[in-house]
């Protein structure tokens, strides 16, 4: 099983007029296919519709053979990033990675919200 990075773009996720801040689509494509990642059988990047957790807006998940790991209120271009950094250490190991210092306080668990 290769390991996914979902990241919300729905109803309430990235939506500026809301008081979101955006989700930068284009940029992740773009760092996706800079990274080597794009069309990688190992990390797959999905731009989802919405996910569930509107109250947590700005949501991704990333989901391994170990579960899947939530992550809300993305709200830096810094946090996209790490998504990306995650992969990319994922695609050249294997998918126990942790995730980036930066996302741990933005983890949550999907059924407290």
């Amino acid at each position: 099983m290769s390991a996914s990075v979902i990241v919300c773009d729905g109803c309430c996720c990235g939506r500026v007029e809301k008081g979101h801040d955006k989700v930068p689509i284009e940029e992740l494509k773009q760092a996706w296919k800079d990274s080597d990642l794009e069309g990688s059988d190992k990390v797959k990047l999905t731009i989802s519709g919405c996910l569930g957790p509107c109250s947590m807006h700005n949501v991704s998940l990333l989901k391994t053979e170990q579960g899947q790991i939530w992550l809300g209120k993305l709200s830096e271009y810094e946090h996209y990033q790490a998504l990306v950094d995650w992969a990319v250490e994922v695609s050249k190991t294997d998918d126990q990675v942790e995730i980036p210092e930066i996302l741990l306080s933005h983890r949550f668990e999907r059924n407290s919200v």
